[in-house]
């Protein structure tokens, strides 16, 4: 069906006189995740992950993705003839090198311009120059071959009310004007989606797990401007709208109120994150003089508020409830009755679904047994998934969104027998956690400062891992949300790795993985806050937002230093304290047993 699929788009291709096309994971937005109506590079290579770009010529195929999912694309790629690229691998070029190679004197290259970033297009645009060719942005060549591709969704928009959102709509708008003064701009073009559902105080469910509306949105000095799906919003949210002088247009009138601005409106400055914008918002802005700066709601929403933090440690408390209870049902029924990925990722989800202000999973959870904990970013299926049973051990990244905010943890648990290897990296990927999360540090580190803290000790033993070791979390937004993050790697400062300010909140999550045997990982969230200050300057530490056990049962003791045993004491302390009221009888037993001193 593959080869199919890749023969029509070479067609369409060679029609619309294009050599190469390039089709990324994205939607007109830069979403990571994105509705099942930008799910085009999934349908043309059946590689399902959450990021990759397939590049398709006349003759060959390549798919470029991160090391988070080389196992699954090797996998997902078999008889398809489309070539992995694993980025960032010895003699691997990257995505604009290949397309350099691999292009001919006068071809041309071809793309979507609205799910192709700025910055991309333009360095596709000088490749396709420099070949004597040019780019054919305008088209979406699956329109004519995906015969049953889903309809673009709007669904009901709500309002997060300010009990949960702790800011009203009218002092973030104060704020961003504010700051678009002193950039000295006039107008601000937003098209990132949680950062627009964040100063709108507005939710929906356009995106799955992402509590987003597909939107765009426009600010000037007196008007604030909403693109949107204008039949999701029902009488209620309309007069939230007109209160707040929000003007509601219709999604697709976006690009041509752009181009009118350009043309018709007197040259002042445009507020715009060049980083964040796609190539055809590039194309329309023309000649109009940019101010390009980082969306200054990026770090406004990154830094929870007081009444956003009293609420996540509310709810990480009762999600902490949900998981630790779920962690008992697995470990004293595991072998006894029958269990699978599935049904365990079902009733996990019931535990949570319990909680009245639950809406619904923050992310498809990765539940994975045995091998399929490798594969870093693994979903089980009901048509594909492995059966549990008492030995080996059992990975489980999950979480929630709450109107009290998002969750998101990681807890690998020890079923029954498992390898001395098995003991040492699970006693490697607690004690990296355990550093991170203890970590005291003068105010103005990165997450390049503080990465190595978890790092180090995988470096020590020539051993690593192929992603981040912890990122951003969203209020009731994107699971993974900028600037904040924990990674050795730079990032562009206007995208990422900011300096960790106090109410940012950020993921501890380093990890393992071995083909074909097992992986570990282990996460906590963590709440940024101010530490001690003395001459030296602010000290800034972290506060643990997530309390549930980690398996005891995993650990080889004589290999933790005093320091992480102590870390891990404390900790497990807390835990008993915080979640004991919600516990009884044989449960409660468990618990202390689960939260021990070792």
């Amino acid at each position: 069906m593959i080869k199919e699929r890749l023969a029509a788009l070479k067609a369409a291709m060679k029609e619309a006189d294009i050599d190469c096309y390039i089709i990324p994971t994205s939607d007109y937005h830069n979403s990571e995740y994105v509705s099942e109506y930008f799910m085009v590079r999934k349908y043309f290579s059946g590689f399902t992950g959450s990021a990759g770009t397939l590049v398709v010529l006349k003759d060959k195929a390549a798919l470029f993705t991160d090391g988070r999912y080389f196992i699954q694309a090797a996998k997902q790629l078999q008889g398809s003839d489309i070539t992995l690229m694993k980025m960032g691998e010895p003699k691997v070029p990257t995505l604009e090198e290949y397309v350099r190679q691999e292009l001919k004197e006068g071809e041309n290259i071809g793309f979507d311009g609205r799910v192709i970033t700025a910055g991309d297009g333009l360095a596709f645009e000088k490749t396709a120059m420099e070949k004597g060719g040019k780019v054919i942005f305008h088209l979406d060549l699956a329109e004519k071959i995906w015969k049953d591709r889903p309809a673009l969704l709007f669904t009901p928009v709500f309002v997060l009310k300010e009990e949960y959102s702790g800011e009203s709509c009218d002092d973030k708008l104060k704020r961003l004007r504010e700051k678009m003064k002193e950039e000295g701009a006039a107008v601000h073009l937003l098209t990132t989606l949680d950062d627009i559902a964040w100063l709108f105080n507005l939710r929906a469910k356009d995106v799955e797990s992402c509590p987003v509306l597909l939107s765009y949105a426009v600010i000037t000095m007196d008007e604030a401007i909403l693109f949107a799906g204008e039949h999701a919003f029902d009488e209620t949210v309309r007069k939230y709208l007109a209160e707040h002088h929000i003007t509601l247009k219709p999604y697709d009138d976006f690009y041509t109120y752009v181009a009118d601005l350009v043309k018709t409106g007197p040259k002042e400055k445009l507020l715009v994150c060049e980083n964040r914008i796609n190539y055809r918002l590039k194309k329309e802005l023309g000649d109009a003089v940019i101010v390009d700066r980082a969306n200054p709601t990026t770090l406004m929403k990154a830094v929870k508020n007081s009444t956003e933090q009293e609420n996540l440690r509310k709810v990480h408390l009762m999600d902490g409830v949900a998981v630790t209870k779920f962690m008992y049902w697995l470990k004293t029924n595991v072998g006894k009755v029958p269990m699978t990925e599935v049904s365990a990722s079902d009733y996990l989800e019931s535990l949570r679904g319990s909680n009245p202000t639950y809406i619904e999973p923050s992310f498809a959870t990765i539940c994975a047994y045995g091998a399929n904990g490798a594969i870093i970013h693994y979903t089980a299926t009901p048509e594909s998934y492995s059966e549990i049973q008492a030995k080996g051990m059992l990975m489980v990244d999950s979480g929630g969104h709450y109107y009290e905010g998002s969750t998101d943890i990681t807890r690998t648990f020890v079923l029954g027998e498992i390898t001395e290897e098995m003991r040492q990296h699970f006693t490697l990927v607690a004690r990296a956690m355990l550093r991170l999360k203890s970590t005291k540090f003068l105010y103005g580190c990165k997450g390049v400062n503080l990465d190595l803290a978890a790092r180090e000790v995988f470096w020590e033993k020539g051993l690593d891992y192929k992603h981040g070791t912890g990122h951003g979390v969203g209020y009731l937004l994107n699971v993974h949300e900028g600037p904040n993050s924990f990674r050795y790697k730079v990032l562009p400062e206007s995208d990422n790795d900011w300096i960790f300010e106090e109410g940012m909140v950020t993921t501890d999550e380093p990890g393992i993985y071995i083909e074909g045997s097992h992986g570990v990982r282990i996460e906590n969230e963590l709440l940024c806050r101010k530490g001690e200050k003395n001459e030296y300057g602010q000290f800034m530490e972290f506060e643990d937002l997530t309390y549930v056990p980690i398996d005891l049962d995993g650990l080889d003791v004589s290999a933790m230093e005093n320091s992480e045993i102590q870390v891990l004491n404390r900790y497990h302390r807390t835990v008993y304290e915080k979640l004991a009221p919600f516990f009884d009888g044989e449960e409660l037993e468990w618990l202390k047993n689960a939260t021990r001193e070792i």
